[in-house]
């Protein structure tokens, strides 16, 4: 098992000559700081090789090769607060060190998952992204009050706004600079916040995906329909502590809500003690913290930047042919209606709909969605 430890050497990521096509890699790590010291970073031997680079100051850098899989990062900002993240790369993708400026950057996007979801969501899509597009490295993470980030996430008030700077500070610590932003549902309003609180610093060109919701006020399905803030509120009425999942997909079914709803709640239970001493399960997410989340996605109004979208950056709406999500017509006008200004002002803005899904929509149908993303990878140059 290999580790790294530093108390002022600073990394970013690179891309160089090619490495296996069959590899992904991956770095654990905890960042302190703005300078990105590392402490004991270790990786899992089963899964990797190891090869070593001679830096600065006499430090010898040893990168980790995972073989089709995420390593567990978890970034801990001393100022802006906490993220949990995984860093997805492709096989031409590889580690450097920041006192090498000749090294380009490689193109990074960002996937953003819903609300009650995690970085997990966006797992196995990030994977398949990044093995048909080996220049590109693809992050995750677990928004504010949702996932890992539940535990360690402190301080600004839970709000869109919030959310999108969360992400903004990480990949500032990171210095990684995003060409494609992505987002599901809530994580839809937060790539919006982004661009709006960070227009200018974000490089040009950037794509931006909102899949599945609509930069104004909210319209979901009615009773019966998997309604996030139902679902939310009810269970904020369950127990802290549960016996079992098979207990909260149960409750949840008998309430009104899909199994498929029910089973994916459920994942966000993890065991609380041990096997023999009857142990119960507890959520990972913060649910008043999401509560006030979803609060701030029904109020947050983000036309403006839709409507004088910055120069450079291209907006996609992505509607579900199923979706929960009630597009009035009058969003789709406006849609429309933005798609033309934003041509004549140097920036863009389109509409898609992806068939034969529901609002789930990189379960529900990931070779379209795969396949309308794809747009944004193709042809890329740094």
């Amino acid at each position: 098992m290999s580790s790294i430890s530093s108390t002022s050497a600073g990394l970013r990521y690179g891309s160089t000559s090619a490495i296996s096509q069959e590899r992904q890699s991956t770095l654990r790590s905890n960042c302190f700081g703005t300078n990105l010291p590392l402490k004991s970073i270790k990786s899992e031997p089963r899964r990797m090789s190891c090869s070593s680079t001679r830096v600065g100051n006499g430090l010898t850098l040893r990168m980790a090769l995972v073989d089709q899989s995420l390593a567990r990062n978890v970034y801990v900002g001393k100022q802006f607060g906490t993220l949990a993240y995984d860093l997805v790369q492709g096989a031409l993708v590889k580690w450097s060190s920041l006192m090498d400026k000749t090294v380009p950057e490689p193109p990074t996007a960002v996937l953003i998952h819903g609300i009650l979801g995690c970085r997990k969501n966006w797992g196995s899509f990030a994977r398949r992204l990044a093995k048909s597009f080996p220049m590109w490295q693809f992050l995750i993470v677990d928004l504010r009050c949702h996932g890992e980030s539940a535990s360690i996430t402190k301080g600004l008030p839970n709000t869109v706004a919030a959310a999108g700077r969360d992400v903004l500070n990480l990949v500032g610590h990171l210095r990684i600079i995003p060409r494609v932003l992505v987002g599901h549902s809530f994580g839809g309003k937060v790539v919006l916040s982004m661009v709006e609180q960070a227009a200018k610093p974000l490089a040009r060109p950037v794509r931006v995906w909102v899949l599945d919701a609509t930069p104004g006020k909210v319209r979901c399905g009615g009773h019966g329909e998997d309604h996030p803030a139902e679902l939310i509120s009810f269970l904020r009425k369950m127990p802290e502590k549960v016996p079992s999942k098979q207990y909260v997909m149960d409750a949840l079914v008998q309430e009104g809500f899909s199994k498929d709803v029910a089973q994916w709640v459920a994942s966000n239970l993890r065991r609380s003690g041990s096997l023999s001493s009857g142990s119960s399960f507890s959520w990972v997410f913060d649910l008043e913290g999401i509560a006030e989340m979803y609060h701030s996605f029904e109020e947050t109004n983000l036309w403006k930047i839709v409507e004088d979208v910055p120069r450079g950056v291209h907006v996609n709406f992505l509607k579900a042919e199923r979706s929960l999500h009630r597009w009035a017509l009058e969003d789709i006008r406006r849609i429309h209606a933005a798609e033309e200004v934003a041509v004549d002002e140097g920036g863009g803005v389109q509409m898609h709909v992806l068939e034969d899904a529901g609002h789930w929509v990189h379960t529900d149908n990931p070779d379209g969605l795969f396949k309308i993303l794809s747009s944004s990878f193709e042809g890329f140059t740094t």
